[in-house]
């Protein structure tokens, strides 16, 4: 059996899933445009440079969802996939996806995005698991805090031995296993993997990546 992980946000999608969910709520008048546009622009730009502290920008986007009852935030969520988020697949990236799925790959999308957000993003592409941030609930109702540690840089690693020790498994039991990511934030799982591949990378990610001799793959267009 072989392992495929999957970064999602400019890796699967042409955009930040993260990023566009606040956008969203701004757009539709649910957050105050001068309070956080701004600061979401400079999280976003923060996380491509790698100088995103995890545990503020959390604060800033899990504390959204604590103020507003459950319903209300599944019925924008299920707008925002069809009319923001589906529009950024591309046909590239459901075929590399399908292939691993065909081939009999254990697969799974492990991303920093909370799993609030990423949810119906990855049930959309029919992969079963899904390793992310975790917003706590109390009862349903979310807390604003997350819960464990946050699916990002070395989290992921710790996340992702987590759940495959919880299936009774680990790196060992896979011939081969893959990592597809964007970003100089996921080199520590890509350098875990077998086969790493970066797509579509920032600039520090290529220059690692073209010194490695890595994979680079693009899934635009």
């Amino acid at each position: 059996m072989d392992l495929a992980l999957f970064d999602l946000d400019n890796t699967l999608i042409a955009g930040d899933s993260d990023f566009e969910w606040a956008q969203f709520l701004i757009g539709k008048g649910i957050l105050d445009r001068a309070l956080y546009e701004a600061r979401n622009i400079e999280f976003y730009e923060q996380y491509k440079a790698g100088t995103l502290d995890i545990d503020v920008f959390l604060d800033f986007q899990l504390q959204p969802l604590s103020r507003f009852p459950r319903a209300e935030l599944d019925t924008w969520q299920r707008e925002f996939l069809s009319r923001h988020i589906v529009p950024l697949i591309g046909a590239k990236a459901r075929a590399l996806v399908r292939e691993h799925l065909d081939g009999g790959a254990l697969c799974a999308i492990v991303t920093a995005t909370n799993s609030f957000v990423t949810g119906p993003i990855v049930r959309e592409f029919g992969i079963a698991h899904l390793i992310a941030t975790i917003p706590a609930q109390d009862n349903g109702q979310f807390t604003g805090q997350p819960r464990g540690i946050p699916s990002f840089r070395e989290g992921k690693i710790v996340r992702v031995e987590a759940w495959l020790e919880a299936m009774g498994l680990w790196w060992s039991s896979f011939e081969r296993s893959w990592f597809y990511s964007d970003s100089q934030n996921d080199l520590p799982l890509l350098s875990r993997v077998s086969h790493p591949v970066v797509v579509d990378p920032d600039p520090t990610l290529r220059a690692h990546a073209t010194a490695a001799g890595w994979p680079i793959l693009s899934l635009l267009g």
